[in-house]
């Protein structure tokens, strides 16, 4: 199963210092039931596209609540066995878990699939968004389009070969 861990440049780094994602259990998102039914679409590569849309969302939360970091969103593609990763059935209908998902143990880096990166262009509009996701979660419609200018960015491709230039 392919899950979509959302980090800061920061995580990144202390990621790629220790060897892994983290211990567990990890947030990520994937495919799951309620994604698909949200999404509405039967391909693949469409859904698989939503959850990095929601990591990345996730990564804004990350970005918001550390104002130190850098501020471009990241998010980790690694595959983890089918039944390493679950939803939690009493959110799976919560839309603000739409394809969220607990990885059990260890997440080791070397099942990193990719790593996904703002460019430094989209850090004006990322910071934005970051410093207006509260008000836009209480409704304020200003905010969300601030939030909406980052997701306006796609997120670059990089191979896990170069991960030690990103960090």
């Amino acid at each position: 199963m392919r899950v979509y861990v959302p980090l800061t440049l920061s995580g990144l780094a202390e990621a790629h210092r220790a060897g892994e994602l983290g211990t567990g259990p990890l947030v990520a998102y994937a495919v799951t039931p309620a994604l698909r039914e949200w999404y509405l679409s039967d391909d693949i590569e469409e859904l698989e596209y939503a959850a990095l849309n929601r990591a990345a969302l996730a990564s804004l939360r990350l970005l918001a609540a550390d104002p130190a970091t850098a501020r471009r969103r990241v998010v980790v593609a690694a595959d983890v066995p089918d039944g390493a990763a679950a939803a939690d059935p009493d959110r799976g209908l919560d839309p603000a878990a739409l394809g969220e998902v607990r990885v059990a143990g260890p997440l080791p880096l070397a099942k990193a699939a990719a790593v996904h990166v703002d460019s430094a262009d989209a850090e004006t509009d990322v910071s934005a968004a970051a410093e207006a996701l509260a008000a836009a979660d209480g409704g304020d419609d200003d905010a969300q389009f601030a939030v909406d200018g980052a997701e306006d960015h796609e997120l670059l491709w990089y191979a896990t070969q170069e991960l030690p230039n990103l960090v």
